[in-house]
C-alpha cells in the first residue's frame, strides 16, 4: 500500500514517497503520500501525512501499538515526529544516504538522548522497488 501511495506522489509530480500506519494488529489506520508540491506545503511528507491521518481516525495524537511504513528512509523531520506520535517501529524500503534518519546518516529513533522510547526500526523491506520507483522519477527530471 505504501508503495501504490508513492506512485500516486509520483502522478502529481512530487518525490515518489508513500507511507501507511498500521495499528496493533496490522489494520491501516492511516495513509499519506509527499503532497509538498500539491499543497505547498513543506511539512507534507508522506509519513507526516499518514501519522496525522492515523492520529485522526483514531482519535488520539498517541500511536504506541501503531507502526510507520515508508519507502524511504525518513528524513529528521519524519522521524521526530513518529518519535513524538510514540510510533512502536518504523519499517522502510530503500535507505537515505543524503537525509536519513533511521540509521543511515542519522538514528533518531534509537538515540538515547532524547526523552522518548526507542523505536524499532525494521529497513530494507521491498527496497528493490522502492528504489526503482524514485530512480525512474528522478531520471525523467534530469
Amino acid at each position: 500500500m505504501a508503495l501504490r501511495q508513492a506512485a500516486e506522489a509520483a502522478l502529481v509530480g512530487d518525490v515518489p514517497v508513500g507511507a501507511v500506519v498500521t495499528d496493533g494488529d496490522g489494520q491501516i489506520i492511516g495513509m499519506g503520500m509527499n503532497q509538498r508540491v500539491a499543497n505547498n506545503d513543506p511539512l507534507a511528507h508522506a509519513e507526516i501525512e499518514a501519522l496525522r491521518s492515523a492520529a485522526e481516525n483514531r482519535g488520539s495524537w498517541r500511536l504506541d501499538d501503531a507502526t510507520l511504513v515508508v519507502t524511504l528512509e525518513p528524513c529528521p523531520m519524519c522521524a521526530g515526529a513518529a518519535l513524538q506520535a510514540r510510533i512502536r517501529r518504523i519499517v522502510f524500503g530503500t535507505p537515505d544516504p543524503k537525509a536519513g534518519a533511521c540509521g543511515s546518516l542519522y538514528n533518531l529513533p534509537a538515540d538515547p538522548r532524547l526523552p522518548y522510547p526507542e523505536i524499532e526500526v525494521v529497513g530494507g523491506v521491498d527496497a528493490k522497488r522502492a528504489a526503482e520507483l524514485l530512480g525512474s522519477f528522478f531520471e525523467t527530471r534530469r
